[in-house]
């Protein structure tokens, strides 16, 4: 490994290195200096600023806000996303600058997939809502739904929505795809429109790529009463607001939420006991953190040393 002493490397993710050290090792190894995050949370645009000003000229990133300010400031040469999601990198303004972007771009599917099933059967068969009460005291028996039986619309077709259809084929479902960019699926999935797909399924969840919202107050009027709605992708899409109100009409039979527009999140979809909410864990596994970080260091380390 060619030693980097000249260069400075910011860690943006809270966790990095938590679960193992070996990515950390495999960093301290080449040379340089590490600048871990202080604060032990998603910076601020303030905060990325002022770290970045010790002249950092690698990052492994997270969600930091890395917009065309926070490049032309910086001295980085390289952006190592941990993690698949770039809406929060400016990426034009990155190769205007003569910045390589990379990103983990296959070490999160599975476990983002696994904790999206997960959620649609505790969703279906009210299992948070059941151990709850059973913890408060109370035997108290729920009716929910299989989901062999339910129709799925899967928005957002790429490794992680095609790694939850694959997930879902031993149930029996209807798999829908909604993906602008695909022209054809499998023999086992449907390709229709985000109309179609609204109109159509029980359980609709989202894995695309983004921060325009997708679904809003129309959207909402498209879907069969009873619809249970599940977002492991982008807090922006989906209005809050809206949602708020399809679940107080019961469009909405219950939501799983792991990503959200402000983090940590404090807002109304706590009060709703048929609301899951967890906080951004979808890829918090061993497995996954172990493979992401080291894939990250590595995509790092290539581009600095190219």
């Amino acid at each position: 490994m060619k030693k980097l002493n000249e260069e400075k490397i910011l860690l943006g993710p809270s966790i990095f290195a938590s679960i193992d050290n070996a990515p950390m090792q495999f960093l301290k190894d080449t040379g340089c200096e590490i600048i871990e995050n202080p604060y032990k949370r998603r910076l601020t645009k303030e905060e990325l600023l002022d770290l970045l000003g010790n002249g950092v000229t690698g990052l492994i990133a997270g969600l930091e806000p890395l917009d065309a300010e926070v490049l032309k400031i910086s001295k980085l040469k390289v952006i190592s996303r941990c993690g698949v999601g770039m809406s929060n990198v400016d990426q034009i303004e990155a190769k205007k600058l003569g910045i390589k972007v990379f990103f983990t771009s296959d070490a999160p599917t599975a476990a983002v997939a696994e904790l999206t099933i997960g959620a649609m059967l505790s969703l279906l068969r009210l299992i948070p809502e059941m151990n709850k009460h059973i913890h408060e005291g109370n035997w108290e028996k729920r009716v929910g739904f299989q989901l062999g039986e339910r129709a799925v619309a899967i928005i957002g077709f790429g490794r992680i929505g095609q790694q939850v259809a694959f997930l879902l084929t031993p149930f029996g479902c209807r798999i829908l795809a909604v993906d602008p960019f695909l022209k054809s699926v499998s023999k086992t999935v449907q390709l229709v429109s985000l109309e179609n797909a609204l109109r159509s399924a029980d359980i609709i969840t989202l894995h695309c790529s983004g921060e325009d919202c997708v679904i809003g107050e129309s959207e909402f009027k498209l879907m069969k009463r009873g619809t249970f709605l599940l977002n492991a992708a982008r807090g922006g899409l989906i209005n809050e607001a809206a949602l708020q109100k399809a679940l107080d009409d019961g469009v909405v039979a219950g939501a799983w939420l792991d990503v959200f527009q402000e983090e940590p999140y404090k807002g109304p979809m706590c009060e709703y006991k048929n609301v899951l909410l967890t906080p951004h864990v979808g890829s918090y596994t061993r497995e996954c953190r172990r493979r992401m970080e080291m894939e990250a260091v590595k995509n790092l380390l290539a581009g600095l040393q190219e």
